[in-house]
Formats: structure tokens, C-alpha cells, sequence
């Protein structure tokens, strides 16, 4: 297991650095604005359109994706039935020591919620049971897998939409190759979206190479592109 760090990103917002690998789990440049950018705005937003979509996270991390698509979903209606698949789940302590909360009622004001009830949510759902569906909110179904990516059976045709939130190639090259990204390619539905933050041209090759149309997309602060897949 390595060492996390908290930091403070440039939109306020907190995450973790890990000092062996020189890696931080969001962006330096603002873990909500990246979230927000990369993963609803690129993703989620995508598929407005279905009342009701299945969703795989590859890197659950500290629960902010899954936070703000809580959110977002309960403000859209959309009833969305998210799995998070995560090797190293966070502690409670180190649960204790993110902002989310406070700066994402700042962040959107749409939301319109206040820091407790956010604070809430985001509790509720990094101390939800592993391995089973939990309801968070009435139209918010959470199922985390604590699981290697590599070692993980996916099932066949199950997901709509896929947010592929690893740590980066430079760290983890064997999470960003074909063979795992194949088995996503199965796992998901017809027209499916896959949204990452990278933009490498070995990632993007990869994506090609098992079937999917990928397209490079404006990044989020500090990243020129990312890319969407689509199956």
C-alpha cells in the first residue's frame, strides 16, 4: 500500500498526491473543475436523453465522480446505477481530510444544496457496503467492488457509460492497453460512452484497435485534450 499526501488543488478543492509515484489522484489544476469537465460534462451530459443508464467507474478513488453524478442525477431525474471498481479503498480518516462538500455548493450553485446535506451524501457513500447495490438517493444506486482492474470479470453488454478515472499511463502503462480496454469494449452497450482524461496516442490507438470511434475533446484546466469513445 503507498502513502497519500492531501493537497489543495487550484479550484480550492482537496485530493491526494503519492510521493513514490509523483502522482496525485485529480488534477493539480482542480479536482471538482476536472471531475466536472472530463467525467459529467463529457459524459453524463451525453446521455441525458435515457431515463435510466448503467454506469462503470475504473478508479473509484475518493468518491468524487460518484458524488457529483449523485448529484447531478438527482437534479436531472435520471436514475442512474453506478458500480465503482477501486484496489486501495480510502480510509475514514483520510475521508475526513476532503473539502468536497464545501467548495461543490460554491462550485454549482444549481445543486442547491447546502455543505451539510452534500457532506452527507458524500459520507453515505464512502461508508456504503462493498460488493452489493446500495441505494444513496432515490434515483442513485451504488454498487463499489474493491478489485485489481486486471483481475476483474466484466460483465458482457451491461453499461452505458464508462468513466476511466486510473491513474496514468506513466505510473500504471498496463491499465491504459488494449487487453483491458476490450474487455470494457464488451462489457458495454451499443452506442456506449467511454470518457477518460488522457489523451495519450498509445491510449488513443488502443481505444481504436478494439473497436471503439474515439474523438479528442478540449481537456479540462491544464490539459490541452481528452478523449470519448464511443462503442
Amino acid at each position: 500500500m503507498f502513502k497519500r499526501e492531501i493537497i489543495s488543488t487550484e479550484d480550492g478543492s482537496t485530493t491526494f498526491f503519492i510521493p513514490e509515484w509523483n502522482e496525485s489522484y485529480h488534477s493539480k489544476h482542480g479536482a471538482i473543475q476536472e471531475a466536472y469537465h472530463v467525467f459529467i460534462r463529457n459524459g453524463l451530459d451525453l446521455l441525458k436523453d435515457k431515463k435510466e443508464i448503467s454506469l462503470l467507474e475504473i478508479g473509484f478513488g475518493t468518491g468524487l465522480n460518484a458524488l457529483i453524478s449523485c448529484l447531478e442525477s438527482d437534479l436531472s431525474g435520471q436514475k442512474v446505477n453506478y458500480t465503482g471498481l477501486e484496489k486501495y479503498p480510502i480510509s475514514k480518516e483520510e475521508l475526513n481530510l476532503l473539502n468536497y462538500s464545501k467548495v461543490l455548493v460554491e462550485f454549482n450553485p444549481e445543486l442547491k444544496l447546502n455543505e451539510e446535506i452534500t457532506q452527507n451524501i458524500h459520507s453515505q457513500i464512502m461508508n456504503s457496503t462493498w460488493e452489493s447495490f446500495q441505494e444513496i438517493l432515490s434515483n442513485f444506486n451504488l454498487k463499489k467492488i474493491q478489485t485489481d482492474f486486471l483481475e476483474f470479470t466484466f460483465p458482457e453488454n451491461e453499461f452505458d457509460l464508462v468513466y476511466f478515472d486510473a491513474f496514468g499511463a506513466r505510473v500504471q502503462p498496463e491499465l491504459w492497453t488494449s487487453d483491458l480496454f476490450q474487455k470494457i469494449y464488451n462489457s458495454m452497450k451499443l452506442n456506449g460512452i467511454f470518457t477518460t482524461y488522457s489523451s495519450k496516442g498509445s491510449v488513443r490507438r488502443a481505444l481504436l484497435e478494439v473497436g471503439f470511434e474515439v474523438q479528442k475533446h478540449p481537456g479540462p484546466p491544464g490539459k490541452r485534450e481528452m478523449l470519448i469513445a464511443r462503442k
